[in-house]
């Protein structure tokens, strides 16, 4: 399926949320979901790979693959380096609606951001407008943070369970994959 030579922006899209998703699933091998200090630098980098690896298989015929491997990581080391934390991993303290939605879009952007704007070195020489894949990211992320934040705390409010945040985390994560995927697609052609 990732090795199919004439892609639909439904194809490529369905395989990049696959992709992205199983990254993400994978991840959780390596890294505990937590707040924001429980998530470390290490783990982050390790969680950055095992989603950046299967899209890289993915857009191999258009970018060398280890630049996008390297400009992930390196985003993702430097975001919990700073204290944004690894958003993809990390759940907000708080139960106050309000304030996961500012912390989600707060966090979110510039999280995206300095990811978008670490790929976009890898991809920046081999597509055309590659510069708006910074904005695609950091808008994805601003989108998707407090949305699967708002999820996860309805549903550990409705089971007591932490497996809800976990599952408002996979949203986010759904949603950064479904919104870069059919962008991906549009820059890629």
């Amino acid at each position: 399926m990732f090795f199919s030579s004439t892609k639909t922006q439904f194809s490529f899209t369905l395989q990049w949320v696959i992709a992205t998703l199983g990254g993400f699933l994978v991840s959780l091998c390596w890294i505990e979901v937590g707040e924001k200090p429980d998530v470390g630098v290490a783990q982050a980098s390790l969680g950055s790979l095992a989603i950046a690896f299967p899209q890289s298989l993915m857009i191999r015929h258009h970018i060398l693959s280890g630049r996008w491997l390297l400009a992930t990581l390196l985003a993702w080391a430097t975001i919990t380096a700073m204290g944004v934390g690894g958003i993809g991993w990390i759940v907000p303290s708080t139960q106050i609606f309000p304030l996961r939605l500012l912390w989600g879009t707060t966090l979110g952007t510039i999280g995206g951001f300095v990811i978008g704007l670490a790929q976009w070195t890898a991809i920046r020489k081999s597509v055309a407008l590659s510069w708006q894949w910074i904005f695609i990211s950091a808008i994805s992320w601003a989108i998707a943070v407090p949305i699967g934040s708002i999820v996860g705390i309805v549903l550990l409010l409705l089971t007591k369970l932490f497996l809800g945040e976990v599952i408002g985390l996979a949203i986010t994560w759904l949603m950064v994959a479904i919104l870069t995927g059919l962008n991906a697609y549009r820059l890629l052609r």
